[in-house]
């Protein structure tokens, strides 16, 4: 860690309970623990309280409302808070926001870091325009090698402001041994999971693009018994699409339980047998598929984006050719018939790919790092 880290301002929409959330908490405790002063303004959400129990400082401000008179007064705001603070480095996570920050930051002389935290679609006129404003820091982190190389082909950011940071994982918090099997029975028994049949996780919010249909077609491929696959994530409204994928169960024969968010996701993968990544776009990074890992559980992942840096073929898991049941079907045979010695060679071997390049300290020594580079 940096010896004197300086006062950073993190900027987003709000604090709700996402990983760009989650993730700007956890660099504003390292800066408190660092021995810095960490500020982080938003519209508020459920993070706030843990946020000020690390130390850190909250700022309510409207940065989640997207229009011209709200750009303008968040960033004289932001500016204020800049040179009442002291404020070294203003840390844009999100774009509408960011817009804001960096007319703060070039307003007081402040430095501009921002996180390129997704792929960002450019489909709508102006839209790259829109996007660029994650590329203007004097610093720009990519969250996977998948987003830098993004970056450099649609914005010619070069290796002197590029800075490869991937997301990391609590590898305390996601340990087997360190999970109470009572915790585990108790989401077994909550889900109504079968004894004595294989279970087969998919975490991640009901949305198309996270390939829960893929899943589901995959399991009509599956021999009899058929694993039970448990569908953990929240439809966010999206009634109509739960309701198709519950049509889909029906079709492919399968058993399927809907939990919802899960508030304990190490229990939950302690009692997956295989852990399902089927997203059919590119992820950016994919938090899951690192979480699983730590938790030694085989992982089957899409060959598409950031996991193909996370998930080293027949090493710490294996990849399948995004969309594609049968493939996918037969991924999920092959590792239930594995020996269990093999099974345990393989998440052994995640772990460790965990513990050398993906865990929260990394990331948040990296990210102070890059504070002190710019400050």
């Amino acid at each position: 860690m940096p010896p004197v880290p300086p006062t950073v301002l993190q900027v987003l929409p709000a604090l709700g309970s996402g990983g760009v959330e989650r993730g700007t908490v956890e660099i504003a405790r390292a800066l408190v623990e660092a021995g810095g002063k960490a500020l982080v303004a938003s519209a508020g959400g459920p993070l706030v309280a843990e946020l000020e129990e690390a130390g850190a400082r909250h700022i309510l401000l409207p940065l989640d409302r997207k229009n011209p008179a709200a750009l303008l007064a968040n960033a004289l705001a932001l500016r204020g808070i800049v040179r009442r603070d002291g404020v070294r480095v203003v840390h844009a996570r999100s774009r509408f926001p960011a817009w804001s920050a960096l007319m703060a930051a070039r307003a007081t002389g402040a430095a501009f870091v921002t996180t390129y935290h997704g792929s960002y679609n450019e489909g709508f006129p102006g839209k790259r325009l829109y996007n660029s404003v994650m590329a203007r820091g004097d610093r720009v982190i990519a969250i996977s090698g998948h987003i830098a190389e993004l970056v450099r082909a649609r914005h010619g950011v070069g290796p002197d402001r590029l800075r490869v940071i991937p997301r990391g994982v609590d590898p305390d918090a996601f340990d087997p041994e360190a999970v109470d099997p009572a915790r585990a029975e108790a989401l077994r028994r909550a889900w109504g999971l079968p004894p004595g049949r294989p279970v087969i996780l998919l975490p991640g919010r009901l949305t198309r693009w996270k390939g829960q249909a893929v899943l589901l077609r995959a399991a009509s491929h599956l021999p009899e018994p058929r694993p039970v696959l448990v569908l953990a994530g929240d439809a966010q409204g999206r009634d109509a699409f739960r309701a198709e994928l519950e049509a889909l169960a029906i079709g492919a024969g399968a058993t399927v339980r809907f939990p919802g968010p899960v508030a304990d996701m190490p229990a939950a993968l302690l009692l997956a047998d295989v852990v399902v990544h089927a997203s059919t776009d590119a992820e950016a990074f994919g938090r899951t598929i690192v979480e699983a890992q730590a938790m030694r559980r085989p992982v089957i992942a899409s060959d598409l984006g950031a996991p193909r840096e996370t998930v080293e073929e027949g090493v710490t898991g294996w990849r399948v050719p995004p969309g594609d049941p049968p493939a996918l079907a037969a991924a999920i045979g092959r590792a239930l018939s594995m020996p269990d010695e093999a099974r345990r060679a393989i998440g052994e071997a995640a772990r460790a790919a965990v513990l050398a390049r993906y865990t929260t300290r990394a990331m948040q020594a990296a990210t102070l790092a890059v504070y002190g580079e710019v400050a």
